[in-house]
């Protein structure tokens, strides 16, 4: 049976990638591939339904076909890349490295060599697919001759749970309720959102507050700045709920009278069709792949003026006609996007892939094999001999 198997560095609960990557799994095994997902890490539950990458050498087939998720590079991708199996990249972007430079300076180091490690595959691969067109233009600019657009389509289930009463009995109050959700990183620009907000309530609605959904963990540096800026701005109406619950997160959508989002880097951006979803009208900076996604609907602004977004912002939530309008747009943009047949494309993209012509042999460092065959006695050792493997870890 031939092989189709997905290679990536993490496989973690709630992330869209992880949730494309399940979903891609269930549609290969249906259509009778051999299907296993191959990790470096994966959160605790999802581990059952991941191997070791270190397995992938034990599976290698040259009639087989990798899918590999790029995001930073890591072990999973160097070994995957030094198999003789055929390769497909699937690109969900890595944010460049500028906006973690003044907060996090190693990962802004880890963002720049993922993006030069991307070229290293163009030679490599057979096909590359992006999550959106704005990725596929940098797989072309990096130099990948196959390029194509494998969509996302967002798994909207996760939101047809029971709201949370609690966020309901808090938020549902009569207040007017601008929502975010996302990761609390530099790239989203959550300051511009603070600084837009706080010039509509100045100016607008005092009865509004700011809700910052989504996970803080790993960024507390930029949530520091962050905090100091609304204690600046003597801004008490913001709230950042750091990671919740499905059930919380479909309250907070209920409760929202307008999603705003000032992200400057976006490879697709789930979180704007989720509002769609919820018939939350949706204000974004067009930026990224942030227009292609959301395709003609809600509003998109140019500018980085906070005025001038608040004004918007009121011109919006003053008038129910342009929010049902809004409303509409966004139904018929994400019929359209759930209309896409993601299986039909997949599969087609997959027995191209297994038929286009194989590139020429990489080369690999003589070395690898047994560098390779260390680092898996390293890894048995840790779990098996845990305080050898400190021991070992602490000689020069």
């Amino acid at each position: 049976m031939t092989g189709v198997h997905q290679v990536l560095a993490k496989l973690a609960g709630g992330d869209a990638i992880g949730n494309e990557a399940l979903g891609i799994q269930r549609l290969l095994r249906n259509a009778g591939y051999d299907s296993d997902i191959f990790v470096e890490l994966a959160d605790t539950r999802l581990e059952p339904l991941t191997r070791d990458y270190h397995e992938l050498a034990d599976v290698s087939r040259e009639d087989n076909l990798l899918l590999h998720h790029f995001s930073l590079g890591s072990k999973a991708s160097r070994t995957a890349y030094a198999l003789p199996d055929r390769m497909a990249l699937v690109y969900h972007n890595i944010t460049p490295p500028e906006y973690f430079v003044n907060y996090y300076p190693a990962l802004a180091g880890y963002c720049f060599w993922g993006r030069r490690e991307l070229r290293a595959y163009a030679n490599r691969c057979v096909l590359a697919l992006g999550a959106s067109e704005y990725n596929r233009l940098e797989l072309e600019a990096a130099g990948f001759p196959r390029t194509d657009v494998l969509p996302v389509v967002a798994d909207l289930s996760h939101l047809d749970v029971a709201p949370s009463a609690l966020v309901q009995h808090m938020f549902d109050d009569g207040w007017t309720n601008i929502l975010f959700v996302g990761r609390m990183v530099p790239n989203k620009k959550i300051e511009d959102v603070i600084r837009s907000f706080h010039e509509y309530q100045t100016r607008f609605n005092q009865r509004a507050r700011l809700l910052l959904v989504g996970s803080q963990e790993g960024f507390e540096r930029y949530v520091g700045a962050l905090t100091q800026l609304l204690d600046d701005l003597r801004q008490p109406n913001v709230v950042l709920t750091g990671q919740v619950s499905n059930e919380e997160l479909t309250a907070f959508y209920d409760v929202a009278d307008l999603f705003l989002c000032a992200s400057e880097h976006e490879g697709f951006c789930v979180p704007l069709i989720e509002a769609f979803y919820k018939q939350v009208p949706v204000l974004a900076y067009a930026a990224a792949a942030v227009p292609s996604t959301m395709d003609g609907a809600g509003v998109l602004y140019h500018t980085k003026d906070p005025v001038h977004i608040a004004a918007l912002m009121h011109s919006v939530l003053s008038d129910p006609s342009i929010q049902d309008a809004i409303a509409q747009g966004q139904r018929e943009a994400l019929q359209r996007l759930r209309a896409k047949d993601f299986g039909g494309m997949l599969l087609r993209f997959v027995e191209q892939a297994l038929t286009l012509p194989r590139p020429a042999p990489v080369s690999v460092a003589r070395e690898f094999r047994s560098e390779f065959e260390r680092d898996e006695q390293i890894e048995a050792l840790k779990i098996e001999r845990p305080s050898a493997y400190r021991a070992l870890a602490t000689r020069p």
